[in-house]
């Protein structure tokens, strides 16, 4: 039995081997061809210095997945940090988010992230976030909730100029702050305060696509 795939083994090397050569290349040709594919896509993606991009943390969505911010790369990104049971602010800034989602001209959809961030992880569990984003029927793949370790709220919170803190066990105070990042992570815009200036925003977020 043993010789039999033994001799079976052969037998797919020499076949893949001879495939290469009916095609023309060799099997150093192919492993050539793969690492020249693999640099050009790393020319490709390069991540500037002041990129998001460039953030080690893991971040987990409200699907249950784990995704580094890198993941969001080559779209535009509309940013805000809310928590989920928050009574005033976040529904206004949620309500913000969505107006601006409704501004973006349809061919330009499909470029764009409406990404928030939790300031309350402890809480907001991917469940919790998934239960938030339907009952405010935001559950297209344009929008994406984040829920991240404290220590890297707190960390992207200041690279956002986001400021919290926790003022009571179900509460917090926080900036209300919606930013908008370019295909490559970079802060392009920010805009702070409620029932702000909306076509600065989409302004902001058109220029970018058509960059």
């Amino acid at each position: 039995m043993k010789k039999y795939f033994a001799w079976l083994l052969i037998g797919a090397l020499g076949y893949a081997c001879n495939q290469d050569n009916q095609t023309g290349k060799t099997l150093s040709e192919n492993t050539d061809a793969m690492t020249a594919d693999a640099e050009t896509e790393t020319e490709t993606k390069k991540i500037p210095e002041l990129s998001i991009y460039n953030l080690p943390s893991t971040w987990t969505t409200q699907d249950n997945e784990e995704i580094k911010l890198e993941d969001l790369y080559g779209d535009v990104l509309v940013m805000t940090m809310i928590y989920t049971t928050c009574p005033t602010a976040c529904p206004r800034l949620i309500a913000d988010m969505k107006y601006v989602e409704s501004l973006i001209p349809e061919e330009d959809a499909d470029k764009v992230k409406f990404v928030t961030v939790s300031i309350d992880p402890e809480t907001d569990t991917p469940q919790r976030l998934k239960e938030f984003a339907e009952m405010n029927n935001m559950v297209s793949e344009k929008w994406v909730f984040l829920r991240g370790t404290p220590d890297d709220t707190r960390e992207f919170a200041n690279v956002l100029a986001v400021s919290y803190k926790k003022i009571s066990p179900m509460q917090f105070s926080h900036s209300n702050i919606i930013s908008v990042f370019d295909e490559k992570g970079v802060m392009v815009f920010q805009k702070e305060g409620l029932n702000v200036d909306y076509h600065s925003i989409v302004d902001a977020v058109k220029k970018e696509i058509h960059n």
